[in-house]
């Protein structure tokens, strides 16, 4: 059973003070980093026939690719006190609506089944739980937001605290 809140009046003053009262990056999971390193291994094993040193430089080269790649690619989950940020996607806090957790088969029957065509996808693989965002912005198509987060008890406090940012 998903755990949700329902949608509350934003307000212009925060009960603890903070900017930011949530702020989460969707860095990649350790065994993301092993892939890592054992892919840009491969570099050395192709090239190695023909020069060691070739294999060397191409297995360093395909790391730092690689870690750039997943640097760069890395999202940013941010709740203020005057808008939500999920990955490239943003909207002020007026026009969130419910929000629910959800984990293990729930999660993904969300990221599935249940999923709308329309929905504002962020998500990693390597993160189970999701938050699904409820969006009210009537000039808006997006229901909803789903995003993978590792604190999803934190960002559903984060966003129920909408009456009191």
């Amino acid at each position: 059973m998903p755990e949700s809140i329902p949608a509350a009046p934003a307000s212009n003053h925060s009960s603890n003070g903070a900017d930011a009262p949530f702020t989460e990056k969707l860095w990649p999971s350790a065994w993301i980093w092993i892939v890592v390193v054992c892919l840009s291994s491969a570099g050395i094993l192709i090239l190695a026939p023909i020069s060691i040193t070739a294999g060397i430089i191409a297995a360093l080269v395909l790391f730092a690719v690689m870690t750039s790649l997943l640097v760069l690619s890395t999202p940013l989950i941010k709740v203020d006190k005057d808008t939500v940020q999920v990955g490239r996607a943003s909207i002020q806090r007026e026009f969130v609506g419910s929000v629910a957790v959800f984990r293990k088969d729930e999660a993904t029957a969300e990221r599935g089944t249940r999923l709308n065509g329309l929905a504002y996808l962020c998500l990693r693989g390597w993160i189970d739980p999701v938050v699904r965002i409820e969006i009210t912005d009537p000039a808006d198509r997006t229901p909803y937001w789903l995003a993978s987060t590792r604190r999803p008890d934190e960002l559903l406090k984060a966003l129920s605290d909408k009456a009191s940012a």
